[in-house]
C-alpha cells in the first residue's frame, strides 16, 4: 500500500504561503532584517517569495538589494519583472526600470500600465503616448482600460485637457476612473461651467466624482454652490466633509468651518488635522493648539500641523518644544522645523536638524538646499545638491533660481542644459535671472526659445521678459509680447499690465501705457505707480501729480514708491511747490516717514530751483550719509550753481559711500577744472585711471529694425542681432497659431 504523501503536500505548501505572507508584512512595518532572516532560513522557496523579499527591499528604499536577488532569481514570471520595475520606479531609478522594461520577454498590461505611468508623472507625455500606442492602446480593448486611464491622467496632470478629451472620445470602454479623471481635468481647469455640464452627463457617479465638484467650487471661490453639492451628496465620506470645512477655512469662515466640524457623524483623525489645519491657516494658534491637545488620537500629520502653526508665527522655540515631545520622529515635522529656522536665517540650527534625519525625503532635502540658496550661500546649496540622490524638478529650480539671484548666470545656465526635469518654473527662473543681473537680450532669447520648444509663458514669464523689453527700450519686441499676451489671455492678469504699463513708459509711448491702464479692470498701486512713474520718466511732471490726486479719488492709498515717482517729477519738472504739498501730504495725511530717496527727490528740486544753501542744509540735517541719490542731487545742482566749496563737500560724500565709481571722480575734476585748479586736476585724474583698471566696460544697446546694436566701451563697435527678426516671426507664427485655435474653439 503506497503512502498517502498529499496531507504532507499540503502542509509544506501552507507553511511556505504562511512564510510569503510574514516575509511581506514585516517588509509593510519596516523590518528588512527580520524578513531577510527568514528568508535565508526557508528550506523550500518559490518565485512568489523572491518576488516578496524584492518588494520589501524595493520599498524600503533597499534597491541595489532588490536588483540583486533579481539577478540570482532561478526562474522569473512576468510578476517578478514586473515588481522589481515597480521597485526601480518607486525608488526613481527610472533609467533602469526602463532597462529592465526593455529587456523584459513577455509583457502584460499591468507593465505597459506601469511604464506609460512613470513616462506621463515625469512629465515626458508625448513619451507616454508612444509606448501606449505600440501596445496596441489605441485599438480601445477592454483589458487595456488602465492604460488608457494612465495616458488620459497624464495629459489632464500636465494642462492639456483638450488631448485628455480626445482620447477619452476615442475610448471604447470607459470606468468610474476614466469619467473621474477627465472630470478632475475640468476642475483643475477652473472650468467649473464645462465640468458641471460633464457631471450631468456621467454614466455612473460615486463619492469621488460629487467631491471633485464640491472641491472645484471651493478653489474658485464659489462657496455657495459647493455648499448646494455638498447638501446633495447621496453618502457623503470623510474628504467630502473635510472638503467643505477646509473650504470655509480657505476663506476665512471659521464658524461655519467648526459648527460642520461638530456636526461631523465621525470625527477621526483627518478630520480632527483638517480643522487644526484651518486654525492655523488662519493664524489661530491658541485655538489650534486646544484642539490639538484634546486630539484623542494624534498622529504625524497632527504634530506637523501643528508645528507649522508655530512656525507661521514665528514662535520657533515652541515649535521646536513641540518636535522634541513628538513620540516618534518624523521627517515631516523635522522637515517643517529646518522650514522655520530657514526662514528667519538660523541656519546652523536648520542644519543640525538635517543632519539628525536619517530617512530624509525629497521635500526635506530641497528645504535645507533651499534655506542656503535664498541667503547666497550657494557652495553650501552646491554642496548639498550633489549628495542629493533622488533630485527632482524643485532641486533643479531651487539651484538655478540661486545661482541666479547671487548673479551666477553661467553656472545657472550650466544646471539649466543639464537637467532632464525643466518645466514652466525651470524656464522663469532663468529669464528672470537674465533679467534680474541685466542681461536683458538673453531673457529675450530664451523667452524665444521656450515657446519653440512648446511651453505657453504664464504671467511670470511675461513680466520678466516685457521688464527686460522695458529696460532695452526695444518697443518692437514689447510690442509683439504684448500681442502675444492678448492671445494667450493674460490681457487681464494684473501683473502682467503693470509689466506692459512699465514697458510702454519706457519706451516712451505714454498713450499706449495710458491705454493699457485704463483697460484694466482691476489696477492696483502698483499699476498707479507704473504710471506715475512713466510720466515723471517721461518728463510730464503736471500729469505724475495730478495722478496721485486721481488716486485719491480712486480710493487708493499711495504708498512710498508713489511719492518717490511723483517727486522725481516735481524735481525734473521744477514744481516746487507742488513736491512740497506731496511731501506734506504724505507724511501728515498718509503718516509715512519718508525715505533717504524722498529725500534725495526734494534735494534735487531745491537744487534745481538755485536754492542750495536749503538743498545742502536738508541733506546734511537728515543723517543719511549713505543716500547716493541725495549727495548725487546736491552735486549736480551744485555744479550748475557754479558753487564750488558746496560741490567738493558733496564730492567728498560720494567719494566716500562709491570710491569705485568713475563718474564722481570726474564731476569733481571737471568742477576744479572750471575753477582752474589744475594741480588738483591731476590728482583726480591719477586716481581715476586707477579705478577704471578694475571696472567693468561700460554697454548701451539700440533698437534699429528689428535689431539690438550693442556698443561697449573700449572695445570699439560691434553688432548683436541676436536673429532678433528670426526670434519675432518664429512669435509672430506662434500668435497665428493661438489665434487659429482660439478660433476653432469658438
Amino acid at each position: 500500500m503506497k503512502p498517502n504523501i498529499r496531507p504532507i503536500i499540503q502542509n509544506s505548501t501552507t507553511l511556505l504561503y504562511q512564510q510569503n505572507k510574514t516575509i511581506t508584512q514585516f517588509g509593510k512595518s519596516g523590518h528588512v532584517e527580520k524578513a531577510y532572516k527568514l528568508f535565508t532560513q526557508m528550506t523550500h522557496k518559490n518565485t512568489v517569495t523572491f518576488n516578496s523579499m524584492i518588494s520589501v527591499y524595493s520599498k524600503n528604499g533597499l534597491i541595489n538589494n532588490a536588483l540583486n536577488l533579481f539577478d540570482k532569481m532561478p526562474h522569473r514570471n512576468v510578476v517578478s519583472w514586473n515588481t522589481m520595475i515597480a521597485g526601480c520606479l518607486h525608488n526613481e531609478r527610472v533609467d533602469i526600470a526602463r532597462k529592465l522594461f526593455s529587456e523584459m520577454p513577455v509583457k502584460d498590461v499591468f507593465t505597459w500600465t506601469l511604464m506609460i505611468t512613470c513616462c506621463v508623472r515625469n512629465g515626458e507625455v508625448d513619451k507616454g503616448r508612444e509606448l501606449f500606442e505600440m501596445m496596441g492602446g489605441g485599438k480601445g480593448n477592454v483589458e487595456n482600460v488602465a492604460c488608457w486611464n494612465a495616458m488620459i491622467s497624464g495629459y489632464v496632470s500636465c494642462g492639456r485637457v483638450e488631448e485628455a478629451r480626445r482620447l477619452f472620445d476615442e475610448m471604447g470602454v470607459k470606468d468610474l476612473v476614466t469619467w473621474n479623471t477627465m472630470l478632475g481635468g475640468y476642475v483643475k481647469r477652473g472650468e467649473m461651467g464645462v465640468s458641471l455640464r460633464f457631471f450631468e452627463e456621467m454614466e455612473v457617479k460615486d463619492v469621488v466624482s460629487w467631491n471633485l465638484m464640491v472641491d472645484g467650487f471651493v478653489e474658485v471661490g464659489d462657496l455657495e454652490s459647493a455648499w448646494s453639492f455638498f447638501g446633495r451628496i447621496p453618502d457623503p465620506n470623510v474628504v467630502s466633509w473635510v472638503t467643505m470645512l477646509s473650504g470655509f477655512g480657505k476663506y476665512g469662515r471659521l464658524e461655519e468651518a467648526r459648527k460642520l466640524f461638530d456636526q461631523m457623524p465621525v470625527n477621526n483623525v483627518v478630520a480632527w488635522n483638517a480643522m487644526i489645519g484651518v486654525y492655523v491657516q488662519n493664524i489661530r494658534i491658541d485655538e489650534a493648539l486646544s484642539l490639538f491637545n484634546e486630539m484623542p488620537e494624534k498622529n504625524a500629520v497632527s504634530w506637523t500641523t501643528m508645528i507649522n502653526g508655530y512656525v507661521r508665527v514665528g514662535k520657533l522655540e515652541e515649535a521646536s518644544e513641540l518636535l522634541k515631545r513628538m513620540p516618534y520622529k518624523n521627517v515631516g515635522a523635522q522637515t517643517a522645523m529646518i522650514s522655520g529656522f530657514v526662514q528667519n536665517k538660523r541656519l546652523h540650527e536648520a542644519r543640525d536638524i538635517f543632519n539628525r534625519i536619517s530617512n530624509r525625503d525629497t521635500v526635506c532635502w530641497n528645504t535645507m538646499i533651499s534655506g542656503y540658496a535664498q541667503n547666497g550661500l550657494m557652495d553650501e546649496a552646491r554642496d548639498l545638491f550633489q549628495k542629493m540622490l533622488r533630485k527632482d524638478a524643485v532641486s533643479w529650480n531651487t539651484m538655478i533660481a540661486g545661482y541666479a539671484q547671487v548673479g551666477q548666470m553661467d553656472k545657472a545656465l550650466a544646471l539649466f542644459n543639464e537637467t532632464k526635469y525643466k518645466n514652466i518654473v525651470t524656464w522663469n527662473s532663468l529669464i528672470s535671472g537674465f533679467t534680474h543681473n541685466g542681461l536683458y537680450p538673453d531673457a529675450f532669447k530664451y523667452f524665444v526659445l521656450m515657446i519653440q520648444d512648446g511651453y505657453k509663458p504664464d504671467e511670470s514669464t511675461y513680466a520678466s521678459v516685457l521688464s527686460s523689453c522695458a529696460n532695452l527700450a526695444a518697443l518692437q519686441h514689447g510690442t509683439q509680447v504684448h500681442e502675444l499676451v492678448v492671445k494667450t489671455g493674460y490681457e487681464q492678469d494684473i501683473f502682467v499690465t503693470n509689466s506692459l504699463i512699465t514697458m510702454y513708459a519706457k519706451c516712451g509711448k505714454m498713450a499706449s501705457a495710458k491705454l493699457v491702464f485704463s483697460l484694466t479692470p482691476r489696477v492696483d498701486v502698483v499699476s498707479w505707480n507704473s504710471l506715475i512713474d512713466g510720466y515723471a520718466l517721461n518728463g510730464n511732471g503736471i500729469e505724475a501729480v495730478r495722478l496721485v490726486d486721481d488716486m485719491e479719488i480712486a480710493g487708493v492709498i499711495p504708498d512710498e514708491v508713489t511719492f518717490i515717482g511723483a517727486l522725481s517729477a516735481c524735481s525734473h519738472a521744477g514744481l516746487i511747490n507742488e513736491g512740497f504739498r506731496l511731501l506734506e501730504l504724505m507724511t501728515k495725511k498718509y503718516l509715512m516717514k519718508p525715505l533717504p530717496e524722498h529725500y534725495a527727490c526734494i534735494v534735487d528740486l531745491l537744487g534745481r530751483a538755485g536754492r542750495l544753501e536749503t538743498a545742502f542744509k536738508m541733506a546734511n540735517e537728515m543723517k543719511t550719509d549713505g543716500n547716493v541719490g541725495m549727495w548725487g542731487a546736491l552735486l549736480d545742482a551744485c555744479r550748475a550753481g557754479k558753487d564750488l566749496n558746496l560741490a567738493k563737500f558733496a564730492a567728498k560724500k560720494l567719494l566716500e559711500i562709491e570710491p569705485e565709481k568713475g563718474s564722481n571722480y570726474v564731476m569733481l575734476s571737471n568742477l576744479n577744472a572750471e575753477a582752474g585748479r589744475w594741480e588738483v586736476v591731476e590728482k583726480v585724474r591719477d586716481s581715476l585711471k586707477e579705478k577704471r583698471t578694475l571696472k567693468q566696460p561700460g554697454c548701451s544697446w539700440i533698437e534699429v529694425q528689428n535689431q539690438v546694436c550693442v556698443f561697449v566701451s573700449g572695445d570699439g563697435l560691434w553688432l548683436e542681432n541676436m536673429n532678433f527678426g528670426g526670434d519675432l516671426k518664429a512669435i509672430m507664427a506662434h500668435i497665428r497659431n493661438a489665434g487659429e485655435t482660439t478660433e476653432n474653439a469658438k
